[in-house]
């Protein structure tokens, strides 16, 4: 997390929205084998809690279960030039959201581990235009054997904590030139936060 507190965000809703938005996120804990980390999307459900599956083999799945990990959600991010500032006489910097979670890990049952697995293939399929896969498309014994093959686990969240950096110290004017050259650069995420935040 970013040590100053003017990037500090405190709105639940809108880390529960970039959690949905991004969809996956990193896993680190410290196990007897070193830090390790694990790359896996991640489902809100909503009421204060985290679901995500890694696979039997991972570092991490055996270490988890009681454990408090740390959960990274990274958002938009971009550089940022001196460019777009009234005095160059600085340096650039990078702009950028991010979500910090903690909390109490649990194995999930194979029910809910199955009802997460559905509720992500159904949540991805439909942002994809054309015809849709559906689980049950999966022959049963295929589906059970790689199922058996992965570890569901839900995070109880005891502590939200998001940095979300646009280079708020800066002139409305300059941040509209932010948001513009965010916009020619390619980064249309970072410029519609910047035009949002202005608000």
């Amino acid at each position: 997390m970013h040590p100053n507190p003017s990037y500090h965000a405190h709105d639940r809703a809108m880390m529960e929205a970039l959690i949905d938005q991004v969809g996956f996120g990193m896993i680190f804990l410290a196990t007897p084998g070193g830090p390790r980390v694990a790359h896996t999307p991640l489902l809100s459900t909503g009421d204060g809690a985290i679901q995500f599956h890694l696979a039997n083999a991972n570092a991490l799945t055996a270490h988890l279960v009681g454990a408090a990990p740390l959960v990274v959600v990274n958002g938009p991010d971009a550089y940022v030039s001196p460019r777009w500032y009234d005095d160059r006489a600085t340096v650039p910097t990078w702009d950028y959201v991010a979500l910090e979670i903690e909390g109490r890990v649990r194995r999930m049952d194979r029910d809910g581990l199955e009802g997460l697995l559905h509720t992500l293939i159904e949540k991805y399929e439909t942002a994809i235009p054309g015809t849709s896969f559906t689980a049950s498309e999966t022959p049963g014994e295929v589906w059970d054997k790689l199922i058996g093959g992965i570890t569901g686990f839900e995070m109880e969240v005891r502590d939200w904590r998001a940095t979300v950096k646009l280079s708020q110290r800066k002139s409305a004017p300059e941040r509209a030139r932010i948001a513009e050259g965010m916009e020619r650069a390619g980064h249309p995420a970072m410029a519609r936060l910047y035009r949002e935040t202005a608000r």
